[in-house]
């Protein structure tokens, strides 16, 4: 009898270990994150440093405010795969270029892995980037401010929607995706987007050069859309750019706070 528990004890053990190892596999890379405050904090010109909290760990943000007060709303901003809240590329054109269309900007940084990691990677961290959605959603409460609008890229689009789809009620007014669908050469999405679930206005736009798999979704995406039945959901696509809007910033600015003009 003994002998048996101790073997049950030792197979627990051995358990409780590798899920711990494996937990620790996939969780943001934290020391990582830190060296991304360090470079990017100091060098914030446009814009407040906000350190929020997910319940037990500080991440960056940056909020800015818009030109004129009281502001139309907030647009809360989702960098892409591996990047951070002022990515020069696609996340610094928006988060300093709405707030002169009267909309405050908050950009967040999400949880990252190692350099090598995969999109299925990335995919088995879904949940630890909603802590920092919730987070964000109160800082902009706090404020007084309700109409706020979800802005993601790429695999931060994976990041916010599944967050978007399973708390409904947050109060949040619009989801704009950018490049969605974006995944690694031979490992497609597990599922598609569950747009026709979400009954908010919803933009989906990318760039005329977008990855392939971006593209060749985008009917299917189209048609979850107008299951939804939001006449004021819509697809928009950028001209001459690619999946990073490389050069192209301004040009999605302007699509994008085209949009927001729409949901008055």
């Amino acid at each position: 009898m003994i002998r048996h528990l101790y073997k049950t004890y030792i197979h627990l053990l051995i358990a409780f270990f590798i899920t711990g190892f494996c937990l620790a596999a996939y969780a943001s890379d934290l020391a990582k994150e830190k060296r991304m405050k360090d470079q990017v904090a100091d060098y914030v010109m446009d814009g407040d440093v906000i350190l929020l909290k997910d319940g037990s760990h500080e991440f960056l943000s940056i909020y800015m405010e818009a030109d004129e007060q009281p502001a139309k709303g907030a647009v809360i901003i989702i960098h892409g795969r591996g990047y951070h809240p002022n990515w020069p590329e696609l996340v610094y054109p928006l988060r300093t270029g709405l707030p002169e269309y009267g909309w405050n900007t908050l950009s967040i940084q999400m949880p990252v892995l190692s350099n090598e990691s995969s999109f299925y990677d990335y995919m088995k961290i879904l949940p630890q980037s909603h802590p920092r959605m919730e987070s964000a959603v109160y800082f902009l409460k706090q404020k007084g401010l309700k109409n706020i609008i979800i802005l993601a890229h790429s695999c931060g689009v994976h990041m916010a929607f599944d967050w978007l789809h399973k708390n409904p009620a947050a109060g949040i007014s619009a989801f704009i995706g950018v490049g969605m669908g974006s995944t690694d050469y031979g490992q497609p999405m597990l599922k598609p987007f569950a747009l026709d679930d979400i009954k908010i206005p919803v933009l989906d736009i990318r760039g005329e050069n977008d990855f392939p798999a971006v593209q060749r979704n985008a009917p299917r995406r189209m048609e979850r859309i107008k299951r939804a039945g939001n006449p004021k959901s819509q697809q928009r696509v950028v001209a001459k750019s690619d999946h990073y809007f490389t050069d192209r910033g301004d040009d999605l600015l302007k699509e994008v706070t085209k949009w927001l003009d729409t949901l008055k």
